[in-house]
Protein backbone atom coordinates (compact mmCIF):
# COMPACT_ATOMS: atom_id res chain seq x y z
CA UNK A 1 0.00 0.00 0.00
CA UNK A 2 1.26 3.56 -1.22
CA UNK A 3 1.10 6.60 1.30
CA UNK A 4 -1.40 7.93 -0.78
CA UNK A 5 -3.55 5.00 -0.51
CA UNK A 6 -2.91 5.35 3.42
CA UNK A 7 -3.08 8.67 3.49
CA UNK A 8 -6.72 8.33 1.00
CA UNK A 9 -7.53 6.11 3.99
CA UNK A 10 -7.59 7.94 6.76
CA UNK A 11 -8.65 11.29 5.06
CA UNK A 12 -11.90 8.17 4.30
CA UNK A 13 -12.22 7.50 7.70
CA UNK A 14 -11.95 10.86 9.53
CA UNK A 15 -14.64 12.38 7.18
CA UNK A 16 -17.14 9.48 7.87
CA UNK A 17 -16.05 10.08 11.36
CA UNK A 18 -17.17 13.81 11.13
CA UNK A 19 -20.27 13.08 8.86
CA UNK A 20 -21.68 10.70 11.94
CA UNK A 21 -20.82 13.04 14.83
CA UNK A 22 -22.53 15.70 12.03
CA UNK A 23 -25.72 13.77 11.98
CA UNK A 24 -25.71 13.16 15.41
CA UNK A 25 -25.90 16.65 16.88
CA UNK A 26 -28.17 17.94 14.05
CA UNK A 27 -30.57 14.89 15.25
CA UNK A 28 -29.55 15.98 19.23
CA UNK A 29 -30.44 19.73 17.83
CA UNK A 30 -34.14 18.42 16.36
CA UNK A 31 -35.05 16.31 19.05
CA UNK A 32 -34.04 19.32 21.63
CA UNK A 33 -35.96 21.53 20.14
CA UNK A 34 -39.24 20.03 19.31
CA UNK A 35 -39.95 17.02 20.86
CA UNK A 36 -37.90 18.15 24.28
CA UNK A 37 -38.70 22.11 23.97
CA UNK A 38 -35.41 22.75 25.49
CA UNK A 39 -33.41 23.74 22.27
CA UNK A 40 -29.71 22.84 23.04
CA UNK A 41 -27.51 25.72 22.82
CA UNK A 42 -24.26 24.80 21.46
CA UNK A 43 -25.70 21.93 18.53
CA UNK A 44 -25.38 24.75 15.63
CA UNK A 45 -22.46 25.83 16.52
CA UNK A 46 -20.67 22.48 16.78
CA UNK A 47 -22.71 22.04 13.32
CA UNK A 48 -21.22 25.00 11.70
CA UNK A 49 -17.84 23.82 12.80
CA UNK A 50 -18.62 20.74 11.51
CA UNK A 51 -19.21 21.45 8.12
CA UNK A 52 -16.19 23.61 7.70
CA UNK A 53 -14.04 20.61 8.65
CA UNK A 54 -16.46 18.10 6.42
CA UNK A 55 -15.89 20.73 3.67
CA UNK A 56 -12.56 21.65 3.57
CA UNK A 57 -11.12 18.20 4.13
CA UNK A 58 -13.56 16.52 1.52
CA UNK A 59 -11.94 19.45 -0.85
CA UNK A 60 -8.57 17.80 -0.07
CA UNK A 61 -10.35 14.03 -0.19
CA UNK A 62 -11.62 14.82 -3.89
CA UNK A 63 -8.66 16.73 -4.91
CA UNK A 64 -6.68 13.66 -4.11
CA UNK A 65 -8.95 11.12 -5.90
CA UNK A 66 -8.93 14.05 -9.31
CA UNK A 67 -12.72 14.08 -8.86
CA UNK A 68 -12.70 18.34 -8.13
CA UNK A 69 -14.95 20.05 -10.58
CA UNK A 70 -13.27 20.80 -13.62
CA UNK A 71 -13.55 22.18 -17.58
CA UNK A 72 -11.98 20.18 -19.34
CA UNK A 73 -12.83 21.00 -22.52
CA UNK A 74 -9.25 22.08 -23.26
CA UNK A 75 -7.62 18.94 -22.53
CA UNK A 76 -10.04 16.40 -24.74
CA UNK A 77 -9.44 18.76 -27.54
CA UNK A 78 -5.78 18.61 -27.03
CA UNK A 79 -2.93 16.38 -28.38
CA UNK A 80 -1.40 13.78 -25.80
CA UNK A 81 2.12 16.04 -25.56
CA UNK A 82 0.16 19.11 -24.90
CA UNK A 83 -2.70 17.26 -22.97
CA UNK A 84 0.81 16.06 -20.36
CA UNK A 85 1.70 19.75 -20.49
CA UNK A 86 -1.58 21.66 -20.10
CA UNK A 87 -1.97 19.16 -16.74
CA UNK A 88 1.21 19.58 -15.46
CA UNK A 89 0.57 23.32 -15.64
CA UNK A 90 -2.69 22.68 -13.74
CA UNK A 91 -1.37 20.59 -11.06
CA UNK A 92 1.69 23.08 -10.82
CA UNK A 93 -1.15 26.18 -10.01
CA UNK A 94 -3.20 23.81 -7.84
CA UNK A 95 -0.26 23.54 -5.97
CA UNK A 96 0.74 26.93 -5.73
CA UNK A 97 -2.34 27.40 -4.37
CA UNK A 98 -2.72 25.22 -1.88
CA UNK A 99 0.96 26.32 -0.27
CA UNK A 100 0.54 29.78 -0.48
CA UNK A 101 -3.19 30.53 0.44
CA UNK A 102 -4.35 27.08 2.52
CA UNK A 103 -0.94 25.94 3.43
CA UNK A 104 0.91 30.25 4.53
CA UNK A 105 -2.16 31.77 4.82
CA UNK A 106 -4.20 28.94 6.81
CA UNK A 107 -1.75 28.66 9.21
CA UNK A 108 -1.27 32.58 9.65
CA UNK A 109 -4.73 32.58 10.49
CA UNK A 110 -4.31 29.92 12.91
CA UNK A 111 -1.73 31.35 14.23
CA UNK A 112 -2.94 34.68 14.73
CA UNK A 113 -6.46 33.44 16.27
CA UNK A 114 -4.07 31.45 18.87
CA UNK A 115 -2.29 34.46 19.65
CA UNK A 116 -5.60 37.25 19.73
CA UNK A 117 -7.21 33.63 21.76
CA UNK A 118 -10.42 34.31 19.62
CA UNK A 119 -13.02 32.13 21.24
CA UNK A 120 -16.93 30.51 19.63
CA UNK A 121 -19.41 32.04 21.64
CA UNK A 122 -20.89 28.95 23.31
CA UNK A 123 -18.47 26.30 23.68
CA UNK A 124 -15.51 29.08 24.27
CA UNK A 125 -13.28 26.73 21.88
CA UNK A 126 -10.14 28.78 20.89
CA UNK A 127 -11.34 28.84 16.72
CA UNK A 128 -7.48 28.33 16.67
CA UNK A 129 -8.71 24.79 16.59
CA UNK A 130 -11.91 25.61 13.85
CA UNK A 131 -9.51 27.31 11.23
CA UNK A 132 -6.59 24.49 11.71
CA UNK A 133 -8.38 22.43 9.20
CA UNK A 134 -7.17 24.80 6.36
CA UNK A 135 -3.38 24.43 6.60
CA UNK A 136 -3.85 20.51 7.26
CA UNK A 137 -5.63 20.41 4.01
CA UNK A 138 -3.70 22.42 1.78
CA UNK A 139 -0.73 20.34 3.07
CA UNK A 140 -2.69 17.07 2.02
CA UNK A 141 -3.32 18.66 -1.64
CA UNK A 142 -0.19 19.87 -1.81
CA UNK A 143 0.89 16.16 -1.36
CA UNK A 144 -1.97 14.80 -3.89
CA UNK A 145 -0.07 17.46 -6.50
CA UNK A 146 3.18 17.16 -5.75
CA UNK A 147 2.32 12.96 -6.49
CA UNK A 148 0.46 13.85 -9.71
CA UNK A 149 3.42 15.96 -11.33
CA UNK A 150 5.60 13.06 -10.19
CA UNK A 151 3.15 10.20 -11.88
CA UNK A 152 2.40 12.54 -14.99
CA UNK A 153 5.94 12.37 -15.94
CA UNK A 154 6.87 9.05 -15.03
CA UNK A 155 3.74 7.94 -17.07
CA UNK A 156 4.71 10.20 -20.49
Amino acid sequence: MSLRDSIDKILEWVLIFLMSVLVIDVLWQVVSRYILINPSSFTTEVAGYLLIWVGILGAAYVAGKNEHLAIDLLLQKSSHKRRLRLLISIYIFILLFSLSVMVIGGSWLVYTRFILDVRSADLQLPLGYVYLVVPVSGILITYYEADNIKKAYRNK
